[in-house]
C-alpha cells in the first residue's frame, strides 16, 4: 500500500483507513450520524458516507471530502437523510482508492431486501474471494473489499439476512468491524481477534454503534459496552439480540490505536486512550532517561506521550513546536524550488522556547523518517544546543495488512536501519524507542511473553496473527480501497 502523492510534500505518517457510525430508531438519525462521522473524522478524511432507511425506501449520499464538507449548514445531502436508522462510514483511501464507487456504505438489493454495510478494517483474503466470484460471473462496481462481503451474502443459500452474512463472514479473513444496515435491522460486528474497535451507546433509547467513544460524546449518548470479539449485535424492533456465529480466536486488540490511532479522549477496550499515551510516555522515560532542558511533543499525537515522559523524568514539558491545523491537501504545485518548505505547512518552531536548549523530541513513530529528520533539522536550525529523539512506539519494522495503510516494508527505515542508523539519517544526538516489553507493561502486561500477546503487534513484530492469504498466495493484498492491477 502506498500513500496519495499530492498529500502533504512530506507524506511520512501512518492512516487507519476508516471510521464507522450506526443508530437504530432515533429522528435524528441521519443528523446524528453525520455528528457521530464528525466526531471520527481523524479516521478518514478522503470521503464521507450516510445510508438511512425511510418509509420503504434507503436513501444514500456519499461524498468526498471532509465530513463537514458534504454534510455541513445547508447541505442538500444532509437534508435528504430521513429516517430512523441510518449507518455511516468515514475512510481514507490508500492509492487510486479515491474513485466515488468506492465511498461507503456500500449498499445493494438482495433476494431479502436491501442491505447497506460500512466497514473498517482490511480483509486479507478479499483477493483470492474477489477472483473466485468474478469467475462465478459476480459483477463488481468497486474496488473495495467491502463490496465482496456484500457479494458473498448475496450469494449464501441461507434464508435469513443476518444468517446469510454470517455465512459469508465465516468465508473472509481479516482484520473488520463493521455495521451493517436493512430495513428493519442495525448489525454491528466485529472479526473473531477484534484487531479494530467498536463501541455501543444508547441515545433516548437508541442504538449506536461506533468505531469510538468520543462519537457517542458528541451526540450525549452513555457509553454501553464495546462489541465483544467474534460478536455480531443484531438490532430490531423487539430489542438487542447477541450472537458468536465464528469460532473463537484470540484476542488481539490493535496496540496502535492506543499509540496513535484512537482520538486521546475515547475509550476503548477498557482503557482511555489519553491517559495509556501518558503511560507509555512514562515507561520510555524509565528505559531511556536523557539529561534535558526541556521536552517537547511533536503535536499533535506525540503531546500525551510527551507530557508522561516530561512528569517521568521530571523535565520541564513545553510547546516547542506549534502545529498548523488547517492544513489538508497541499494548495499549491510542489516544485523542487519550494519543496523543502513543506514541513513547515504543518510545524513551525517556537524559537524562544529552544533557542541553547538540550531538547527530547516526543513522538508517536517513525515511519520513512523524512518527516523526523526535517523536525530535528528544523529544531536545531531554530538554536537548540542538542535535539534527543524518543519515540513512544517500538521501531515500525512491517507493513500492516489489517485495515491500516503503511508504506510498503521496504519503505520502513526500522527494517533497512537499526537504531543507530537510523539516528544518524534523522540527524539527532540520541534516538531510542520504547521496548516491546515496556510497552505491554505500559499497557498493564507484565511483558510480552509473560502471557499470550493480547495485541496485534505485527506492525513492530511480523507477528502476523490472521492468515494472509492473498500474500502467501503470490497475489498482491487487495487492499481496503486499493484499485485492482
Amino acid at each position: 500500500m502506498t500513500g496519495h502523492s499530492d498529500h502533504i510534500w512530506d507524506q511520512d505518517t501512518l492512516h487507519e483507513e476508516c471510521g464507522v457510525f450506526g443508530i437504530f430508531d432515533h429522528a435524528d438519525a441521519g443528523a446524528l450520524s453525520v455528528l457521530g462521522l464528525h466526531a471520527l473524522q481523524h479516521r478518514g478524511q478522503e470521503a464521507a458516507g450516510i445510508v438511512t432507511y425511510d418509509e420503504g425506501h434507503f436513501i444514500a449520499e456519499r461524498h468526498q471530502g471532509l465530513v463537514g464538507d458534504a454534510f455541513g449548514r445547508g447541505s442538500n445531502a444532509a437534508k435528504n437523510l430521513k429516517g430512523r436508522f441510518a449507518i455511516g462510514h468515514n475512510r481514507y483511501s490508500t492509492a487510486g482508492g479515491s474513485r466515488a464507487s468506492n465511498i461507503q456504505p456500500i449498499f445493494a438489493d438482495l433476494a431479502g431486501g436491501g442491505l447497506a454495510i460500512a466497514h473498517n478494517g482490511n480483509l486479507t483474503n478479499a483477493h483470492t474471494l474477489r477472483q473466485e466470484l468474478v469467475a462465478q460471473g459476480a459483477i463488481f462496481q468497486s474496488t473495495s473489499d467491502t463490496e465482496t462481503i456484500v457479494h458473498l451474502t448475496a450469494r449464501s443459500p441461507k434464508q435469513r439476512i443476518v444468517e446469510k452474512l454470517i455465512d459469508a463472514l465465516c468465508q473472509v479473513e481479516g482484520a473488520y468491524s463493521l455495521v451493517a444496515l436493512t430495513s428493519k435491522k442495525l448489525i454491528g460486528v466485529r472479526d473473531p481477534n477484534g484487531v479494530r474497535p467498536l463501541v455501543m451507546g444508547n441515545l433516548d433509547g437508541a442504538t449506536i454503534f461506533a468505531s469510538e467513544t468520543c462519537a457517542l460524546d458528541i451526540i450525549g449518548a452513555e457509553y454501553m459496552r464495546d462489541v465483544k470479539p467474534g460478536e455480531m449485535v443484531v438490532v430490531d424492533k423487539d430489542g438487542i439480540h447477541s450472537h458468536f456465529p465464528f469460532k473463537p480466536q484470540q484476542h488481539r486488540f490493535c496496540v496502535f490505536e492506543y499509540i496513535y490511532f484512537a482520538r486521546p479522549d475515547s475509550t476503548l477496550e477498557g482503557r482511555n486512550v489519553y491517559q495509556a499515551r501518558k503511560n507509555i510516555g512514562a515507561v520510555l522515560a524509565q528505559e531511556a532517561p536523557v539529561i534535558a532542558d526541556i521536552v517537547i511533543p511533536v503535536p499533535d499525537s506525540g503531546v500525551p506521550a510527551a507530557l508522561g515522559f516530561a512528569n517521568e523524568a521530571r523535565i520541564s514539558f513545553e510547546l516547542g513546536i506549534i502545529r498548523n491545523h488547517y492544513v489538508g491537501r497541499t494548495f499549491i504545485e510542489p516544485s523542487d524550488s519550494i519543496r523543502h518548505l513543506g514541513v513547515r505547512l504543518k510545524h513551525n518552531p517556537n524559537r524562544a522556547m529552544l533557542k541553547g536548549k538540550k531538547v527530547v523530541l516526543v513522538d508517536d513513530s517513525i515511519v520513512r523518517g523524512t518527516t523526523s529528520k526535517k523536525i530535528v533539522a528544523m529544531v536545531r536550525d531554530a538554536g537548540a544546543a542538542e535535539v534527543h529523539f524518543r519515540v513512544s512506539s517500538p521501531p515500525t519494522t512491517h507493513s500492516c495488512f489489517y485495515g491500516v495503510d503503511t508504506p510498503n516494508t521496504d519503505d520502513l527505515l526500522a527494517h533497512k536501519m537499526d537504531v543507530e542508523q537510523m539516528r544518524r539519517f534523522i540527524g539527532a544526538d540520541s534516538l531510542a524507542f520504547i521496548s516491546m516489553n515496556g510497552l505491554y507493561r505500559a499497557m498493564g502486561q507484565a511483558d510480552r511473553n509473560a502471557a499470550a500477546p493480547k495485541f496485534c503487534d505485527a506492525c513492530f513484530t511480523g507477528d502476523y496473527p490472521i492468515a494472509l492469504t492473498d500474500i502467501s498466495g503470490g497475489t498482491r493484498q487487495l487492499s481496503l480501497l486499493a484499485d485492482v492491477a
